[in-house]
C-alpha cells in the first residue's frame, strides 16, 4: 500500500503520530534533540485531552523558536520549521490528515536536499511519485525516509496505541540518520 493510501486510511492517532514522527526525525535542523518532542509523544501515549496536546505543542514551539539550528541548509531548516508551526492545536482528523501529508512531503524534501538535490529544482513530482508507490530512481537517503514513514503508519494500523513505542524507535533511528547526513554535509562543505 502506498504512503498516500496509508495516510488516507489512518485514524486520528495514526495521523498525529505520522506528522509528529516526521517532525521528530527532522528536529535536529531546529536545534532540538532526542528529548525535545517527548512531551508530545507522551500526550499521544497517554491519550491526553486536546488541551494537553495544545499546551505541550506551544511549549515545544517556544523551546525550538529559541534554539539555534545548525549550519544546515536554510531550505531544509525552513521546511522543518514549517512542520512545527503548522502542527494543529486541535487534534481533529481533518486537520491532522492535512498536517500528516504536509509533514510527509516536507521530510522527503529535506532528505532530498541533504542528499545534494538542488532546492530550487521543482521537487513536487520527485516526492509525490514515491509517496504514491513509484520509487524508481530514489536516492538511498530519501528511500530510507519513505520506508520509515510507511513503517510508522503500518505499525499504528496493526497495533494501535501499542505501536507508539515502535513508531518512536523508528523516529529515533531516522533522527540519527539525519544527524549523520548533516555531519557529512558539513564536513563536505567545510
Amino acid at each position: 500500500m502506498s504512503l498516500v493510501e496509508l495516510i488516507a486510511q489512518a485514524d486520528e492517532r495514526g495521523l498525529a503520530v505520522s506528522g509528529l514522527a516526521c517532525l521528530d526525525r527532522c528536529v535536529p535542523l531546529l536545534g532540538g534533540d532526542d528529548e525535545t518532542l517527548r512531551p508530545l509523544w507522551a500526550s499521544l501515549a497517554e491519550d491526553a485531552a486536546d488541551d494537553d496536546w495544545t499546551q505541550r505543542l506551544e511549549q515545544t514551539r517556544g523551546k525550538l523558536d529559541g534554539a539555534a539550528g545548525g549550519a544546515a541548509d536554510g531550505d531544509a531548516v525552513a521546511l522543518a520549521h514549517r512542520m512545527l508551526t503548522t502542527a494543529p492545536a486541535e487534534r481533529s482528523a481533518p486537520a491532522l490528515r492535512e498536517w500528516a501529508h504536509a509533514c510527509s512531503v516536507a521530510a522527503l524534501r529535506i532528505h532530498r536536499i541533504l542528499d545534494g538535490a538542488d532546492p530550487a529544482e521543482d521537487a513536487t513530482d520527485t516526492v509525490d511519485a514515491p509517496r504514491e508507490g513509484r520509487t524508481e530512481g530514489m536516492s538511498p537517503l530519501v528511500a530510507a525516509e519513505l520506508r520509515r514513514q510507511i513503517t510508522v503508519l503500518e505499525v499504528l494500523a496493526g497495533h494501535g496505541p501499542a505501536g507508539l513505542r515502535r513508531a518512536l524507535e523508528v523516529s529515533t533511528e531516522g533522527r540519527r540518520v539525519l544527524v549523520a547526513a548533516l555531519s557529512r554535509r558539513s564536513r563536505r562543505d567545510g
